[in-house]
């Protein structure tokens, strides 16, 4: 799943199972990301927060880019681009590290592959900046490289069928596991079985636990949203007739309750302002619609993602996906029916830089951005993981951004592999923590940040999401930690972006801390080529900046020092990395 953030708890106010619905409703999606005012979580939900109207490029077709709306305030969005010092916030110094360090150095071309979702080809701020595959002549339906993949010319879409076809929404591991062993295990205990089934009899007790609780706990929050949907509607509506407005923004809501002589007409009015307020809505139509889709999105995973028949991969793509030596399937549509998650996360990682549209992305013009499409909404399975990763290292990639995870990992082995293919071809994987708010070193999820056998890999850098101030709040209250799986912070809170259709906005989750760092990673390829994925790694972890801060420990009111929730204690610091990478060059010239 795409780890998007899930929203936060959210005070009681008159209509609490409203807001308790809001809150559900940014949790629905897989992938590891979520909104502004929270996050989408289990790992890929995102909950987004529109730009203003001047920060839109219109249309699903891009204009012209000399047509399209400039973006004004880049500074204020972009706050992870800010640097600590000199902006009093806890970004990774982008820009100063350009304006100071950079600045009369040349870069030199790296790939950094997505695999995630499917991503926006043709958006205004990343068209430019896609891996094309110079060895292939798009459309002609022959593998004009002999790499197996045909007509991969931005990528390759694990999820996809010859005929077209994509897998949009996919059952959680956990389902699959149930799936699976329940016809074995169902009824029995540790004493009815064979010694020699005892590791599948343990797996499939765990996983049935798991998913019971899932499903007893989603039936639950889908009642409650069917029970609110209509009464809310209802009492907007009302609302807007009393007031004779056709919006009901904070600023009328303010103003309603402090005029209205009808003592129902205020608390309503103060009940859904406070409602905006706390879930960071621009009105109370965004907030329904949220209601609404989160319903939808719910009922979706309640009916397909705990489904224990549901198996759309049968028909669409027709492998074995027990088989994780076969490679050879899916299609080129790099895009899929959901770019969401992975078209915000290139953003951050390369948007054009010199288009003056939009955003900056942290990595300079220089790199491209490669779209492995592997991650459903759903959980992805373990054999498209380890495949998208031996495409992306056979393909040229440095580094590969992984802003996915999930609870249970049946397949492990063929991951494992694959991060040690990518580890001996001097590939930087970037991994997304988590959006679980747990505590790593006890609840794993995966991928792991270690091998079964304990040790790191070398080439592997784990992300957890910060905030946009060094306070209680510098730890995002989604963010998965831990002193020793966790090894450093990025900007994960409210990340202004790439959206699909030419859009930006704003996604939270440890899925932007991620790309943040490939971001920092892939400038420091780019600008020093010598470095190795373990160089790169070291370099982002000892130049972190440490924080002290108190902060809320994640998924719970406890105060702890913010150092002590990774193994380097801080947040990235790009102008800090490159000045260690530039000292390091000096002494090896000398």
């Amino acid at each position: 799943m795409n780890l998007t953030a899930p929203r936060p708890a959210l005070a009681r106010v008159p209509v609490a199972l409203l807001l308790a619905a809001s809150l559900f409703s940014a949790c629905a999606r897989r992938p590891q990301a979520s909104s502004t005012a929270t996050s989408t979580a289990p790992n890929t939900s995102m909950a987004i927060s529109p730009a203003p109207a001047t920060q839109v490029v219109p249309s699903e077709t891009a204009p012209a880019v000399s047509t399209a709306p400039k973006f004004t305030d880049q500074s204020a969005a972009q706050w992870y681009l800010k640097d600590p010092q000199a902006d009093k916030t806890p970004g990774i110094s982008v820009t100063r590290t350009y304006a100071e360090l950079l600045k009369n150095r040349t870069a030199t071309p790296v790939v950094v592959a997505v695999i995630d979702s499917g991503i926006d080809t043709a958006h205004v701020d990343l068209k430019a900046v896609l891996w094309t595959n110079t060895k292939e002549i798009p459309g002609n339906k022959i593998d004009d490289d002999h790499n197996g993949y045909v007509d991969d010319v931005h990528g390759w879409n694990f999820l996809g069928g010859v005929d077209g076809r994509n897998v949009g929404t996919e059952t959680l591991e956990v389902t699959r596991i149930v799936a699976k062993l329940g016809p074995r295990f169902k009824g029995k205990t540790a004493k009815t079985i064979k010694p020699t089934e005892k590791a599948d009899f343990d797996l499939y007790t765990r996983a049935n636990k798991n998913y019971q609780a899932k499903r007893g706990e989603l039936t639950g929050e889908v009642q409650q949203m069917e029970q609110m949907a209509g009464p809310f509607e209802q009492m907007t509506t009302t609302l807007k007739t009393s007031l004779k407005v056709d919006r009901l923004d904070t600023a009328t809501l303010r103003n309603a309750g402090k005029s209205a002589t009808d003592p129902r007409l205020g608390q309503a009015s103060q009940a859904l302002l406070q409602m905006l307020q706390q879930t960071g809505a621009p009105d109370t139509d965004a907030l329904l619609k949220e209601l609404k889709d989160g319903l939808e999105s719910q009922s979706g995973q309640l009916n397909n993602g705990l489904s224990l028949t549901y198996n759309p991969r049968k028909d669409i793509i027709g492998d074995d996906p027990e088989n994780t030596a076969d490679h050879n399937y899916g299609n080129n549509d790099v895009m899929g029916p959901d770019p969401m998650h992975a078209t915000h996360v290139a953003g951050i990682i390369a948007a054009n830089r010199l288009n003056h549209i939009g955003i900056d992305g942290v990595a300079g013009p220089a790199v491209r951005i490669m779209s492995v499409r592997a991650v459903p909404d759903g959980d992805e399975r373990d054999k498209d993981v380890a495949n998208a990763i031996r495409y992306a290292v056979d393909n040229g990639a440095s580094i590969i951004n992984m802003s996915f995870g999930k609870e249970f990992s049946p397949q492990r082995p063929a991951v494992e592999a694959a991060y040690k293919y990518a580890e001996s071809h001097n590939v930087l994987l970037v991994h997304a923590a988590g959006n679980e708010n747990d505590n790593l070193e006890i609840n794993t999820h995966y991928p792991a940040s270690t091998y079964m056998s304990g040790k790191e890999p070398g080439n592997l850098i784990t992300v957890g999401a910060s905030g946009p101030k060094d306070d209680e709040s510098l730890t995002a209250s989604f963010s998965n930690y831990g002193k020793k799986s966790v090894n450093v912070f990025a900007p994960g809170v409210n990340i202004f972006a790439t959206l699909p259709g030419s859009k930006f906005g704003n996604l939270s989750g440890t899925s932007m801390a991620a790309p943040v760092t490939a971001g920092a990673a892939a400038v420091l390829r780019s600008y020093f080529p010598k470095l190795s994925a373990a160089d790169t790694k070291r370099l982002l972890m000892q130049s972190v900046v440490v924080h002290h801060t108190l902060v809320r420990q994640p998924g719970t009111d406890k105060k702890v020092d913010f150092s002590t929730l990774s193994s380097t204690g801080g947040v990235i610091n790009l102008y800090n990395a490159v000045q260690l990478a530039l000292k390091e060059e000096v002494a090896k010239k000398l």
